[in-house]
């Protein structure tokens, strides 16, 4: 018999995910909201833009740093402590950012941010796999999944339109109404878990994992922006390689790793990690590579471009009422395979843009290659969990959530080397949409990478979670 499925949703499995979509949001719209306001920021702090970078450059890095022990803490304080805490800690540093008087300040302000970053969303997104049935499942990570994608387009026209009509602060302010609606949620709608075993803390995994990872996503993370020679960011990703390698060899010989790669050996998850990389890669380049094109070679403003990527948050909005649908009617490997193969065609076509294309074909590109890649992000976060036991959830999401990190470092990294490479080839300091069109038509191409990897599932792969029924 197949597994049972239950179509109708309890109310613990829409209210809970809607509370971490907002601490989602606030993290999401958070890191990207501000790229407008750099100028603004620079002049009242008495620096230069350059220089600034330092300051998210240290919320990058601290939010790497302290990702791999979230696990570790969720499990020995409490995941609904933790997830209030954090909340409180990252809309607290987010007032100090806009108080900040100084770039100093400003810095230390957005390191404790990121450890509250580091903090809320994986241990939100903990809470659910543990609190929601598998039956339920997808439809409750379809919600995390919006504010994902919404906070990287909507960010930037926000960012501008407030730092344009108010003040670059009130970018950092207005997530005081979200943290307290967040923490006032988490307390009345979180579930208290029984306590789990109290694992020692691996401190020098810890400290080999986040110095290594971190290493790795800044150097990735500056890549192709001119803030570092050529040969220092290389430095930066091979020291970090280096560290990764030395962790993987201790996380061998002790029982409790702070990232356990012995559940790699979950074939779902594994899939999930191997095939989402190359995906992820290819998909977090977009909000990097789209709003440039618009600008340097549509000639449209930031508040124009920002109108126009929009499109990609509806077809992710439209995407929250057909996952649970689809993946039941045709199962994960079916629906990985082929929204797999559809997605890539649309991020590839995007490069095809030009300055005579139909703003009704932009859009229509962008609304469907917005539903199409939130219906793999949701498929993909769903069926890494589908076979882990429950108490291996917070270890898993914590491997989850780091690889995810690194992957959409990876995606910007790669789509500013490409861009820089093609400039190079032809001779020129100015970017124009052949360079766009190669980026958008390499990346898609990288993430059909992941299609082998999909292969490999089981026809029946992740059926306690879609409800899917495999027919002989």
């Amino acid at each position: 018999m197949p597994p049972c499925y239950t179509p109708a949703m309890s109310s613990s499995s829409r209210i809970l995910p809607l509370v971490v979509a907002s601490a989602l949001f606030m993290e999401n719209m958070d890191s990207t909201v501000i790229a407008t306001a750099l100028p603004a920021m620079a002049q009242d702090l008495g620096t230069s833009p350059v220089a600034l970078k330092l300051a998210f450059t240290t919320y990058l890095l601290s939010l790497t740093v302290f990702l791999p022990i979230s696990s570790w803490i969720s499990d020995r304080f409490g995941a609904k402590l933790v997830f209030r805490l954090a909340i409180a800690v990252f809309t607290l540093s987010s007032l100090a950012c806009g108080w900040a008087p100084s770039l100093t300040h400003l810095v230390i302000a957005r390191a404790v941010q990121g450890l509250g970053g580091a903090m809320m969303v994986p241990v939100g997104r903990t809470i659910i796999l543990r609190s929601v049935p598998k039956a339920e499942l997808v439809g409750a990570l379809a919600w995390l999944t919006v504010p994902a994608l919404i906070g990287p387009l909507v960010g930037p026209p926000i960012g501008g339109f407030i730092t344009t009509f108010f003040s670059w602060q009130w970018i950092f302010w207005m997530n005081l109404p979200i943290g307290i609606l967040g923490l006032i949620l988490a307390t009345v709608f979180m579930p208290t878990f029984a306590e789990v075993e109290r694992r020692p803390l691996d401190v020098k995994g810890f400290l080999l994992s986040g110095l290594g990872l971190s290493l790795i996503v800044f150097g990735f993370s500056v890549a192709g922006r001119d803030l570092l020679n050529p040969l220092e960011t290389i430095g930066f990703v091979l020291i970090g390689a280096l560290m990764i390698y030395a962790y993987v060899q201790h996380a061998k010989r002790i029982e409790h790793p702070i990232l356990d790669l012995r559940l790699i050996n979950v074939e779902t998850l594994r899939v999930s990690l191997s095939a989402g990389f190359f995906y992820r890669t290819a998909a977090g380049a977009i909000p990097f590579l789209l709003p440039l094109l618009l600008q340097l070679c549509f000639n449209a403003t930031p508040f124009q471009s920002g109108l126009i990527t929009c499109a990609n948050a509806f077809g992710a909005i439209g995407m929250k009422f057909l996952a649970v649908r689809m993946l039941r009617q045709f199962g994960y490997r079916q629906l990985l395979l082929a929204n797999g193969v559809i997605s890539c065609a649309l991020m590839a076509a995007m490069g095809l843009f030009t300055a005579v294309t139909p703003l009704l074909v932009i859009y229509a590109v962008l609304v469907f290659g917005g539903l199409t890649r939130s219906l793999q992000f949701t498929a993909l976060n769903s069926i890494a969990y589908a076979d882990v036991h429950n108490e291996d959830i917070a270890r898993a999401n914590g491997l989850y959530t780091v690889v995810q990190q690194v992957s959409i470092a990876m995606g910007v990294a790669i789509a500013a080397i490409i861009l820089e490479t093609s400039q190079w080839f032809r001779g020129t300091l100015a970017l124009d949409q052949h360079d766009f069109a190669l980026a958008f038509i390499l990346l898609a191409a990288g993430g059909l990478l992941a299609i082998p990897a999909f292969l490999k599932l089981p026809r029946n792969a992740g059926a306690a979670m879609s409800g899917h029924r495999v027919t002989l």
